[in-house]
């Protein structure tokens, strides 16, 4: 009797210490434990953006919750996907492909520098062919431009050799006499637009077309194919067989090429630089290139 005595004295002290009223910071810790003790550390909000979060929704329960059964693992890149990392190193590719075509576009210009000089004071009636038979004394000439007014004395011209040797030489023929004038020669800071290889001659035949035709420049928008082709037809006295007129909105003039019947239209046709038509003064040349049919295609 007495150890069941001591027994229910003990409970009822436990529940007396049970009884007795916790503080608050008790209770906060308390408040805390049961929180986390509801939360779900497998929860797919836990993640980082790491861990894939793509994968398939059998994962998740409907609560949004992750299979216990499921172990997360770390997004591997893959070929198919589109990783920020292989942007950068397609994008660093590019620049890099654009940065090596860049120097060797820039080397080319250079040694087409260093192979070209600048010819002043050219004679009006002096020819790119006359010039350029000046100039082959000293090398193997490339290209020969002549630009400015036919009319002026003033013209001046590229003259591209082979090699830089030619160049070099071609400064010792400063002071020659061509024409009624001597021409200066020094060396030149730019090179000669290439021509597009397309549009020069591929035949005999376009060669003897080439003969026949004229480069007009610095035409009046308001003039027509028209008028055009009356005009030289009454300055040059010949018959045109074709003609070319080309513009767009971004200049202020057109352009246009001209091929006559006979190769003495064409000749006859370089002394119009400089007359008005409409309401500008033509520049006439001889052209590079031939004018071809248009090919209509079905």
């Amino acid at each position: 009797m007495a150890a069941v005595a001591e027994v229910s004295g003990e409970t009822a002290a436990a529940k007396n210490m049970d009884s007795t009223p916790k503080s608050e910071s008790e209770l906060n810790v308390q408040k805390l434990v049961d929180m986390f003790k509801k939360l779900n550390p497998l929860a797919k909000e836990f993640f980082p953006s790491s861990y894939s979060h793509h994968q398939s929704n059998n994962h998740y329960h409907n609560n949004g919750q992750l299979s216990p059964n499921y172990f997360p693992t770390a997004n591997k890149p893959s070929s198919n996907d589109n990783f920020p990392n292989n942007r950068r190193r397609r994008n660093n590719y590019n620049q890099g492909r654009r940065r090596s075509n860049a120097r060797a576009f820039k080397a080319q210009r250079e040694d087409s520098i260093r192979r070209t000089v600048y010819v002043s004071d050219i004679d009006q009636h002096v020819t790119e062919e006359r010039l350029a038979a000046l100039f082959s004394s000293c090398g193997q000439v490339n290209d020969c431009r002549i630009c400015g007014d036919p009319h002026s004395v003033l013209r001046f011209a590229f003259v591209e050799f082979a090699d830089e040797h030619g160049a070099r030489a071609a400064l010792d023929l400063g002071g020659t006499m061509l024409g009624y004038y001597p021409v200066r020669v020094l060396p030149s800071k730019t090179a000669i637009l290439p021509v597009n290889p397309t549009f020069l001659p591929r035949s005999e035949d376009e060669r003897e077309m080439c003969a026949r035709t004229v480069y007009c420049t610095n035409i009046d928008k308001k003039v027509s194919q028209a008028e055009v082709k009356n005009f030289f037809e009454s300055a040059c006295g010949g018959e045109v067989t074709r003609l070319r007129l080309l513009g767009d909105h971004v200049h202020s003039t057109r352009i246009a090429f001209v091929e006559f019947a006979i190769a003495e239209s064409a000749i006859t046709a370089l002394s119009c630089s400089g007359m008005v038509l409409g309401t500008q003064p033509v520049r006439v040349s001889p052209s590079k290139t031939p004018v071809r049919p248009r090919v209509i295609r079905p």
